[in-house]
């Protein structure tokens, strides 16, 4: 997998599960009021990953 310098929102987590996607190259937001306004605001779904069984 492609992994990118500049991490996103996850990078600031603690979370060991959030911060092994830090570097992928999706805008992920985590469980945040801020990532339902920006859904909203953008009329995006939101895609909830619930993590690896």
């Amino acid at each position: 997998m492609t992994t990118h310098k500049v991490p996103n929102r996850l990078a600031k987590e603690k979370s060991p599960y959030l911060l092994q996607h830090a570097h992928n190259p999706v805008n992920w937001f985590p469980w945040s009021e801020e990532a339902f306004e920006v859904a909203k605001r953008d009329n995006k779904p939101v895609f909830l990953s619930v993590g690896y069984s």
